[in-house]
C-alpha cells in the first residue's frame, strides 16, 4: 500500500474551501491566472472559429493540435527548468506580454482582411512556445504565495476558476461573436492580456524557498534529467499519467468544437459556447468535489472510478448521432453528457495537481510541474489532431464511440498493471 505525505503537511479540518484567498499574493495570482486563462481561450475559440470558417476542413483544425505539440513539448521541459532558476514572477509576466503584441497583430491583419491560414498557425506556435514556458512558474509559484496547510485549497481553487472561466469566456465569446462579429472577439483577448502581463510583478513570495533563490549546479540537460528522474521514481505519478495519456489521445474535443457543433449537433458558431460553458461547469464541480472529498484516503481509486464514468460517458457523447428529436434537445442532452466529462475529468487533474504540489520539494517543483504539463499536453495536441481526423473520416459519433472503447480499455489495464496507483492512500 502506497503512502505519501510531507512531514511539515499540517491536518486544518477547520479550512475553509476558500480560505487560500485571504492571502494577499494568492489573490494578486489568482487574478493573473483568471485573466491569462480568459486571454488564452479566448484566443483558442477565435483562431479556431475563424480557420474552420476560412477552410471548412477539420483535417486544417486539427492541425492546431500538431502544431502546438511540436512548439510546446521541448517548451514545457525547458520552461520547468527555468521556473526552478529564474525569478518566476517575472518569466510569468515576459511570457504573457507575447499574447498582447500577438493577438493585437492577428487584430489588424482581421480587420483590414488580411488574415490567412499560415498567420494563424505561425501565432499559435509561438503563442504555444510562450504559454507554456510559463506554466510551470505560475504553478510552482502556487506553493510560495500560501502555507503548505492551505496547498491542497489554492491549488483547488486555481482549477476551479480556469473551470469557471472556461464557463464565462465561451459565453463571452458567443455574445461578442453574436453582436460584433470575431474583431470583437480578438479585442477581448487584448484587453485581458494586460492584467494578465502586469500582475504577476506584483506577487511577493513569503512561502517556502522561491526559484530564484535556489543555486542552479549542472547543465540544462543534467537538470531536465534529474527531474526526470524525480518523476519516473515517483510512486504515483507515472500511473495518472499513463492513464491520462492513453484515454485524452482517443477523446480530446474541447479544440476542435467547431466540428463537434457542425457534424454532430448540426447547429452554426453560437452554439461552440453553450456546449464549451458547460464542460467547463462541470468542471467546476468535479474540482470541488476533490476538495469536499479530501479525507477519502482511496485517492488512486478516486482516480480511477472517475476515468472509467469518463469513458462510459464518451459512449453517451457519440450516441447522439442516433437520437431523432428537435435540435435543441440535442443540445440540451449534449451539455449534460459534456458536463459529465468535464466533472469526472477535473477530478483526475486536480488530483494530479495536487499531488505534484505536496509531495515535491521547491527546489524540484518546476520540472516535475512541467513533466506534468508535458504529458497533458502531448495528450491534449495529439487527442485534437487524431479526434479531427478520425471526425473527417469516419463521423464525429463514431470518434467518440471509439474514445469510448479505448478508453475503458486503458483504464482496466492500469487498474489491473500499476499496484502503486491502485493502492495509493493519502494522507
Amino acid at each position: 500500500m502506497v503512502r505519501y505525505r510531507l512531514d511539515n503537511t499540517q491536518d486544518s479540518p477547520n479550512i475553509k474551501p476558500w480560505s487560500a484567498f485571504k492571502f494577499p499574493d494568492f489573490r494578486l495570482l489568482w487574478i493573473s491566472g483568471l485573466s491569462s486563462s480568459v486571454t488564452m481561450q479566448i484566443r483558442l475559440l477565435g483562431f479556431g472559429v475563424w480557420l474552420y470558417q476560412e477552410t471548412g476542413s477539420g483535417v486544417q483544425l486539427g492541425l492546431l493540435g500538431l502544431v502546438q505539440l511540436a512548439v510546446q513539448m521541448p517548451a514545457t521541459l525547458f520552461g520547468g527548468a527555468f521556473a526552478d532558476q529564474f525569478d518566476r514572477k517575472r518569466l510569468i509576466s515576459i511570457t504573457q506580454c507575447f499574447s498582447f503584441f500577438l493577438i493585437s497583430f492577428a487584430t489588424a491583419l482581421l480587420i483590414t482582411d488580411e488574415l490567412k491560414p499560415w498567420h494563424i498557425y505561425s501565432m499559435v506556435a509561438v503563442l504555444g512556445v510562450t504559454s507554456t514556458m510559463g506554466g510551470p512558474a505560475r504553478s510552482a509559484i502556487t506553493a510560495n504565495v500560501v502555507p503548505t496547510s492551505h496547498l491542497m485549497h489554492a491549488v483547488t481553487s486555481n482549477t476551479a476558476t480556469y473551470q469557471i472561466s472556461s464557463i464565462l469566456t465561451p459565453l463571452l465569446f458567443s455574445l461578442a461573436y453574436k453582436l460584433f462579429g470575431l474583431p470583437a472577439v480578438f479585442m477581448i483577448g487584448i484587453i485581458f492580456s494586460v492584467p494578465a502581463s502586469l500582475i504577476p510583478l506584483l506577487i511577493k513570495t513569503k512561502y517556502g524557498v522561491d526559484g530564484k533563490n535556489k543555486s542552479s549546479e549542472g547543465s540544462m540537460i543534467s537538470r531536465l534529467w534529474e527531474g526526470f528522474t524525480f518523476v519516473r521514481t515517483h510512486p504515483i505519478l507515472p500511473g495518472l499519467y499513463i492513464m491520462d495519456l492513453g484515454v485524452t489521445v482517443v477523446s480530446f474535443y474541447r479544440e476542435i468544437m467547431p466540428l463537434i457543433v457542425d457534424k454532430l449537433f448540426k447547429q452554426g458558431a453560437w452554439a461552440i459556447g453553450p456546449l464549451s460553458a458547460a464542460n467547463s461547469l462541470g468542471g467546476v464541480c468535479g474540482s470541488f468535489l476533490v476538495l469536499f472529498l479530501a479525507k477519502y484516503r482511496s485517492k488512486g481509486m478516486l482516480v480511477l472510478y472517475a476515468t472509467g464514468i469518463y469513458s462510459l460517458l464518451l459512449f453517451g457523447f457519440g450516441s447522439i448521432q442516433f437520437l431523432n428529436t428537435h435540435p435543441i434537445f440535442l443540445l440540451l442532452i449534449g451539455g449534460v453528457i459534456i458536463s459529465g466529462l468535464g466533472a469526472t475529468d477535473a477530478i483526475g487533474m486536480t488530483t494530479r495537481q495536487t499531488t505534484v504540489q505536496l509531495t515535491t520539494p521547491d527546489h524540484m517543483r518546476g520540472r516535475a510541474v512541467s513533466f506534468h504539463s508535458f504529458c497533458a499536453m502531448a495528450a491534449n495536441n495529439i487527442g485534437t489532431f487524431e479526434v479531427g481526423f478520425m471526425s473527417d473520416r469516419i463521423g464525429a459519433g463514431n470518434t467518440m464511440l471509439l474514445g469510448g472503447t479505448v478508453s475503458i480499455c486503458v483504464v482496466l489495464l492500469v487498474w489491473r498493471l500499476i499496484s502503486g496507483l491502485r493502492n495509493y492512500r493519502y494522507p
